[in-house]
């Protein structure tokens, strides 16, 4: 496995930090409240990076939210790509990619999902009804990729449905999706449900670890020139055991998502990779977020300081992504139901 980005992914990377880190400063994500960043995402979409991510590929989409996650930008970016330009450009039809492709990429349409799936929504002759409580950007979207109860895959437009806005613990302008007898069109074949979850897990494993990296960077700063007793507080071996932690569970987020893209990208089973990278992303991630945030001691409980922001991120990701046991419990089933050379034989 070589995880080493091409020139392409590299280039792409470097392009999203210098945007991210240019109109992502703690001032402007104030201001944009719980919306999302319209200037932000115009700026990503004028700049080719959103439609270059048919190119880079899923290792190279990670790198790309890593970047957005140290500086939690307000974007739609991981799911626009996922449910969007990668869904369509592996199990879309001609007509479907031909009509959203170019409009993602430009940013005239947005995507998003209405992933994992939860049993709500029953399809009958192309049209679905029931109700997902909230999906990530759907405040933003104009279609969303909409699973049923038989995890068929179906594509809704954002206007033939009933939307409401709903409030989570980051601020993804997520919305309640109502589905009363909506037209949709069928999306993929057998399997497109299993692998565009896989996707989404791995995509969203990226992002929280470029979140993690942020709330570090912050908490290493802080402790390296605030002092106490005349000593900066990161020489005390408390401060500097917490921070190792929360460095090593960082990497670990990193490499499993690193891994299972380039699986996705080459070609290679890669749904428990996916599965991995998730539990990691889900339980370190929660222990990355609290330990940036009690490193700054009293100025971690101040809600408007910035540290504060990727606790809610790395909380609202790891909600979004499954508690732990729950992925553990699909691993689990993967991997027991996957051949192996004494199954094989017999």
């Amino acid at each position: 496995m070589d995880f080493t980005p091409t020139e392409e992914q590299r280039a792409a990377a470097e392009l999203a930090a210098q945007i991210f880190g240019d109109l992502s400063s703690h001032e402007r994500l104030g201001a944009a409240g719980t919306a999302t960043d319209a200037e932000l995402w115009k700026a990503l979409c004028t700049s080719g990076l959103v439609a270059a991510v048919e190119e880079v590929g899923l290792l190279g989409l990670v790198l790309l939210l890593e970047e957005q996650g140290r500086t939690t930008a307000q974007v739609p970016l991981a799911a626009t790509a996922v449910y969007g330009i990668l869904a369509l450009a592996r199990h879309g039809s001609e007509a479907q990619r031909a009509e959203l492709l170019p409009a993602l990429g430009d940013g005239t349409a947005v995507a998003t999902g209405a992933f994992p799936a939860r049993g709500t929504v029953r399809a009958a002759d192309g049209r679905l009804t029931g109700t997902v409580p909230a999906v990530p950007w759907l405040r933003d979207a104009t279609h969303v990729l909409v699973p049923d109860d038989d995890r068929a895959l179906w594509l809704v437009r954002t206007a033939d449905a009933r939307t409401e806005p709903v409030e989570t613990t980051a601020p993804w302008a997520a919305g309640r999706l109502t589905l009363d007898g909506t037209a949709a069109e069928p999306f993929g074949g057998p399997g497109a449900y299993d692998e565009v979850l896989a996707t989404a897990r791995t995509a969203f494993a990226g992002l929280q670890a470029g979140v993690c990296a942020g709330s570090l960077a912050r908490a290493v700063a802080y402790t390296s020139t605030r002092e106490q007793f005349g000593r900066p507080l990161s020489s005390n071996q408390g401060v500097m055991l917490r921070a190792a932690d929360a460095h090593m569970d960082t990497e670990a987020i990193r490499v499993t998502a690193y891994e299972a893209g380039w699986r996705t990208d080459a070609g290679l089973p890669a749904r428990e990779h996916a599965l991995t990278a998730a539990w990691w992303a889900a339980e370190a991630g929660v222990r990355v977020v609290h330990a940036g945030q009690h490193l700054h001691g009293g100025m971690g409980a101040d809600l408007d300081h910035p540290v504060h922001r990727h606790f809610l991120w790395g909380r609202q990701l790891a909600a979004h992504l499954g508690c732990g046991a729950e992925l553990l419990a699909e691993l689990g089933e993967v991997l027991a139901a996957a051949p192996t050379p004494a199954k094989e034989q017999a």
